[in-house]
């Protein structure tokens, strides 16, 4: 494994040695499937599984351009390593095809925009739900040992209460989030009636590098980079946990590699939460930029839509998985951050970023 910067290496501490510590069975993965690899989080995940000396199959969703998304990007290493498969989520003789003489299934391909949602929901459904349901029939068949579904904070709503435990009430405010309340309980479904080896993993707002300009912080750090003084956002009220991208994918990894995730809904979050303005003026201060904010109604979600308030608990992931992010609370926030900001800058990355319009 090469050698990589000392956060990245506390980060896999955190999943490959902690768990250990405190004494639950971990298994040893087979080769991986991947869905939605060429993603943000996904991308990611290949890498770490990759260095960590897994055999991965990366499925990637087929163009006409033959991109493989982020992992086009990746070390010419980390290329030359993977089993790439390009097929499209949608179609269930791919997905299985893509799975065949894989024992663990992480399962991250999605429709993630929630504007989007609101043009296409249909679109939602068909991918989100129908995907999953492809994915799972598929592991059923084949025998698959482990899936890891991937669910989204998103589908518990405006908190009811806070830190927002795994028991909290579901609540579908945009299509998106319907859709992924309705792939969840799919996935749970297939555990209950087959005995299928299920984890649903539940991120809380995950941020880093490669991140879609879709989200908040690559868009305010991307209209920062590009020189704006006055950056159009949508609410800046509501108050998310913030989540670096290592962090969640020593998450996945860590529900992947434990027998006591199967039959489990388990959020990986920070149990730390702060408004988007807060976290605007957070990145101003790191990029040395003094900001103003102006109201984009385009980029404001419908008032009935708009979540409020997301602050994960995280006790179960701890307590099942010996998960805890290695970048916690603001400290962590500011480190990742600063790290997030390191590669936004660089010319060639900030360059495939459209800062000048809104990106749904």
């Amino acid at each position: 494994m090469e050698h990589r910067r000392e956060s990245s290496e506390t980060v896999e501490a955190n999943w490959r040695v902690r768990p250990n510590r405190i004494g639950f069975i971990q298994i040893i993965m087979s080769k991986v499937l991947i869905t939605g690899a060429g993603g943000f989080i996904g991308s990611h995940l290949t890498e770490a599984l990759v260095r960590g000396g897994y055999e991965v199959r990366a499925f990637v969703h087929y163009n006409s351009l033959g991109s493989w998304g982020w992992l086009d990007y990746c070390q010419d290493e980390i290329k030359e390593s993977l089993d790439v498969f390009a097929g499209d989520i949608r179609d269930p003789h791919g997905v299985k095809e893509a799975m065949q003489d894989c024992g663990t299934v992480f399962h991250l391909a999605a429709l993630i925009g929630i504007p989007y949602s609101y043009h296409s929901p249909g679109s939602y459904v068909d991918t989100n739900v129908k995907g999953t349901v492809n994915v799972l029939q598929a592991a059923r068949e084949l025998g698959v040992e482990k899936v890891v579904h991937t669910s989204t904070s998103e589908v518990y709503g405006t908190a009811r209460f806070v830190p927002i435990t795994e028991d909290h009430p579901l609540q579908g405010q945009s299509p998106y989030s319907a859709s992924k309340i309705g792939a969840d309980q799919i996935a749970l479904s297939f555990h209950a009636s087959f005995g299928l080896p299920v984890a649903v993993v539940r991120p809380f707002n995950t941020y880093g590098p490669r991140q879609s300009a879709r989200a908040i912080i690559p868009t305010i750090i991307t209209q920062i980079a590009r020189g704006a003084k006055c950056l159009k956002l949508g609410s800046v009220h509501p108050r998310r946990d913030f989540n670096y991208v290592q962090d969640m994918v020593g998450g996945f990894i860590a529900a992947a590699t434990s027998e006591r995730s199967v039959g489990q809904v388990i959020n990986l979050g920070g149990n730390f939460e702060i408004s988007i303005a807060d976290t605007a003026q957070l990145i101003g201060e790191i990029m040395n930029a003094e900001i103003e904010i102006d109201s984009d109604q385009q980029r404001v979600r419908p008032p009935h839509s708009e979540v409020q308030r997301l602050m994960a608990d995280n006790q179960r992931a701890r307590d099942l998985l010996g998960w805890e992010p290695v970048y916690r609370r603001r400290e962590g926030l500011e480190r990742g951050l600063r790290e997030t900001i390191d590669w936004f800058k660089e010319p060639a990355n900030l360059g495939r970023y459209k800062a000048g319009i809104y990106n749904i």
